[in-house]
């Protein structure tokens, strides 16, 4: 892999970008100060680049009564226990930007089970990991322990989603070595 690859896969972007992508990448490297490197990985078909960013927009960015950094501990959770490298670095910085606090994105990575968390984030993580693991073993209590802090059958369906949709991108990033912007590393520590 050359260092301007972002997976092992010889996919290179799409050039020209479409208007509308080139329009969506400089967002990024306005609002973000980069490209995150998923974007340029599946910017070589720009359907499923736009598939992808309409899901993860959906999913991390639109309303719910989920807050963007419980999303984002979702993400890390889920990407321990994948052990993916990728969005371990990505999502454990958001969690270091998000909540102030650089150690919660470590501890997160590490061991989510000993983090300094309230009961309902607790919950929420734990049914993240459960569901992970094993989703067919998720049963009626497990969402009933949700209820019971707190979220709606509607939360659940977001707890759910997300932690569908960051198992599914884990596999993706690891089996094609996708490769962390190296910004990530030092950010918000």
């Amino acid at each position: 892999m050359t260092k301007e690859q972002v997976t092992a896969l010889d996919l290179p972007m799409v050039d020209p970008l479409p208007e509308a992508t080139q329009k969506y990448f400089d967002i990024c490297q306005e609002k973000l100060g980069l490209i995150p490197n998923v974007l340029k990985a599946y910017a070589f078909d720009i359907d499923k680049l736009n598939s992808f960013a309409a899901m993860y927009n959906d999913l991390m960015l639109a309303d719910s009564k989920l807050t963007k950094l419980e999303r984002e501990m979702i993400a890390v959770v889920v990407s321990s226990i994948n052990k993916c490298y990728y969005c371990l670095v990505a999502h454990g910085a958001a969690v270091r930007e998000l909540s102030g606090t650089p150690e919660l994105g470590e501890t997160l990575v590490m061991n989510y089970r000993v983090a300094n968390l309230d009961p309902r984030q607790r919950a929420m993580l734990d049914f993240a990991a459960k569901m992970t693991e094993g989703s067919a073993r998720i049963e009626e209590p497990d969402r009933q322990a949700l209820r019971d802090v707190g979220f709606s059958d509607r939360d659940i369906w977001d707890i759910a989603s997300v932690t569908g949709f960051f198992n599914m991108t884990n596999r993706v990033a690891s089996a094609t070595d996708m490769r962390p912007n190296a910004e990530y590393h030092s950010a918000h520590r």
